[in-house]
């Protein structure tokens, strides 16, 4: 519930704590070239209860009301000495704090709470795109702070480096109590990035990047005039109907914009299918359809009525994400519920229509009107290694699993650190993991962690369902986690890019000039659910290096059948200085390469399938191999 945001300051003491006046001229030059960051501070302390759609069309119009029609009062000089700027950033933060303060029952609504004259949106519903769970959680959180309190957090996050500045500029602002809204700002509890400003400058926050859906197109073209009138007599019924029922049954739904039978089934909790336990041991193919449905909210049909109603047609204060090549529609009939129940702080509800596995996640308290999250990933033709757990929550950097009732066992471990044991797992009864920590979001790549569910490995890519990893020759199903040590950092770039699978074959050994020891060469291959957008990465690790030592990467290949079971081949190449100063051109091949040819910056030929030529430290020279069958091999670039 948003507090008391400002109060009215007399002029005199205004201009005393802001400085000096300025030319409006400058005040404009500062807001034209600063207009995005504006926008995002007025977004952000703007009250979440408006609505996203709403929210950003009042963040747009309070910048572009920030310049007066008269000479300006006074401005706070800025810390980088741009007056102008500060002063118009004060004159935003001042509008979106006073939308924030509630008003009397009588009252009449001040300035920043009516609705924007300009910009005006019609026949479009306009929000920020879609970030992750930690976007949503903070988002989240900001929600449950008071207006000068989520101003506070937002300012030392993206504006000001210190509390003094923060409590001055609130001050300046009409806040009464600048030190309370800063102590209650540093006790929020958000995920990692939040207080350093990364997640609040994602596109999640960018009011200036935005997407557009369409409002009911048929009713606008057709029948204007009954829609008209027929939006009218439902808010007059809808009022009556609130007044008796207390609520939205379909929770942060928006309306309904179509009837017919098939997409009414697909809207009633009754007909959600479910698999009986232990159907699974005789399935052809056990995978997500053999799931039993487990939760503790299973029978809890105002729960599932708003998931597959928000599913259907999810409303502004939906956060929809999905991974590449995942339809986000509605089912084409009844789904098959897969878990109901409590986690931490959300209620959670998964769903499967035979493509998609869809989370539905809410306030674990109340009845679903405010901020929901729906998640889509694709998992058709998902069997007993692919569907071996799902994310079913992310909280402060750690994941919980729903795992499938074939597994187990479970633990977790560092794909690093080869030589420390896995730390068992515990789950409850319904097979919820306790919290474990998830891949770091961002590039720091000090751990790598993993879940050994049985005798399969897998990894969060920040999807709802984790990527398998396999190791040895293409096609071959090992789950070994030594390999990884060299190689798991770079897992990193398919973060959130739909990958089922990732495979690691070491499939060169070389021995170095010089006596200088023995190099490994790897092939990593990424194969996503869609069946394209493969990627394989040739890496190389020279001798001597401890287990966390990253491998270099010397090759890639996007879309391509390399080093997979339909081209089972890998020749990769790079420069490389020996101990004692001289540069060498390395080639290595899988064990089917009989020889390797280099032309261009350096020359030669050579049996099997590693060589090493002198060369200079800036030849680029180009690689062919020669197969057992007379075909040719190329390198991965």
């Amino acid at each position: 519930m948003e507090q008391q945001a400002t109060a009215p300051r007399p002029r005199a003491a205004l201009d005393a704590a802001v400085g000096p006046a300025l030319d409006i001229d400058r005040a404009e030059a500062a807001l034209i070239e600063h207009y995005p960051r504006l926008v995002r501070l007025g977004y952000l302390v703007l009250p979440p209860a408006l609505g996203r759609h709403r929210r950003v069309l009042a963040a747009h119009a309070l910048v572009q009301r920030a310049l007066p029609r008269t000479r300006p009062e006074a401005g706070e000089p800025a810390p980088a000495g741009d007056p102008g700027y500060a002063y118009v950033r004060l004159r935003v933060l001042r509008a979106a704090l006073d939308a924030a303060r509630p008003r009397g029952r009588f009252a009449l609504p001040r300035a920043g709470q009516l609705p924007p004259l300009l910009p005006q949106v019609w026949g479009l519903r306009l929000f920020p795109r879609s970030g992750g769970a930690d976007e949503l959680a903070l988002d989240q959180a900001l929600g449950r702070l008071s207006a000068p309190a989520r101003a506070a957090f937002v300012l030392r996050a993206l504006e000001l480096g210190a509390d003094r500045e923060v409590r001055a500029l609130l001050e300046a602002a009409g806040v009464e109590d600048p030190g309370a809204a800063v102590a209650e700002a540093t006790a929020l509890r958000v995920p990692p990035g939040s207080r350093e400003g990364t997640l609040l400058k994602s596109v999640e926050f960018d009011p200036c990047s935005l997407q557009a859906r369409p409002t009911d197109l048929m009713h606008r073209r057709r029948h204007l005039r009954a829609a008209a009138i027929g939006v009218a007599a439902a808010a007059v019924c809808g009022a009556l109907l609130l007044s008796f029922t207390g609520g939205n049954p379909d929770g942060a739904a928006a309306p309904p914009y179509a009837r017919n039978a098939a997409a009414e089934q697909a809207l009633d909790p009754g007909l959600l299918t479910r698999a009986e336990p232990g159907v699974w041991r005789s399935a052809d193919r056990p995978g997500f359809a053999s799931w039993p449905a487990r939760g503790s909210r299973t029978d809890d049909e105002a729960l599932l009525r708003r998931a597959l109603a928000v599913w259907a047609r999810p409303g502004d204060g939906v956060q929809v994400t999905a991974t590449p090549g995942t339809p986000s529609g509605p089912a084409a009939g009844p789904a098959q519920l897969l878990y109901a129940g409590d986690v931490d702080s959300a209620a959670v509800v998964l769903l499967y229509d035979g493509l998609r596995v869809v989370r539905y996640a809410e306030a674990r308290s109340g009845d679903g009107t405010g901020a929901a999250a729906l998640d889509f990933a694709r998992a058709d033709a998902a069997d007993t290694d692919t569907a071996a757990a799902v994310v079913v929550g992310r909280t402060d950097g750690n994941v919980r699993y729903l795992t499938a009732p074939w597994v187990t066992s479970a633990a977790a471990r560092d794909l690093l650190a080869p030589g420390q044991a896995a730390r068992p797992l515990h789950r409850n009864a319904d097979g919820l993991t306790d919290p474990v920590a998830g891949p770091a979001a961002t590039g720091d790549c000090r751990a790598w962690p993993a879940l050994q569910l049985g005798p399969r490995l897998v990894t969060d890519l920040g999807e709802l369902v984790p990527a398998r990893l396999t190791t040895g020759a293409p096609g071959a199903t090992a789950a070994s986690p030594a390999p990884w040590s060299h190689t798991a950092c770079q897992l990193q770039p398919l973060r959130s890019q739909g990958v089922r699978s990732v495979h690691l074959w070491h499939f060169a050994h070389q021995q170095l000039p010089g006596g200088a020891g023995a190099a490994d060469w790897y092939c990593t291959r990424a194969e996503t659910w869609r069946g394209t957008g493969s990627r394989a990465v040739a890496q190389f690790q020279a001798p001597g290096a401890r287990p966390a030592d990253r491998a270099a990467v010397v090759g890639r290949a996007g879309d391509s059948p390399a080093c997979g079971p339909r081209s089972p081949h890998a020749l990769a190449g790079g420069l490389w200085r020996s101990p004692g100063g001289t540069w060498y051109a390395l080639a290595a091949g899988s064990e089917d390469v009989t020889s390797l040819a280099a032309t261009g910056g350096v020359h030669g030929t050579e049996p099997g399938p590693t060589a090493f030529w002198p060369a200079s430290a800036d030849a680029r020279a180009e690689l062919s191999g020669r197969l057992r069958d007379g075909g040719k091999v190329a390198p991965l670039r």
